[in-house]
């Protein structure tokens, strides 16, 4: 994993889904089933592409 870590775009991309599934979390227990589905989606998308 050396190489990934130089790729910037890779590791911010990373992060950022790390966060919006934290994020998602936090909305499941407020029972915001349906936004905070679609911000799961939408949110980690990006980092499968990498």
């Amino acid at each position: 994993m050396g190489k990934e870590k130089d790729n910037v775009i890779l590791v911010k991309s990373f992060d950022f889904a790390l966060e919006i599934i934290e994020l998602y979390k936090s909305m499941k227990d407020q029972h915001e089933f349906v936004l905070s589905k679609q911000l799961l989606r939408s949110g980690t998308s990006i980092g499968a592409r990498g």
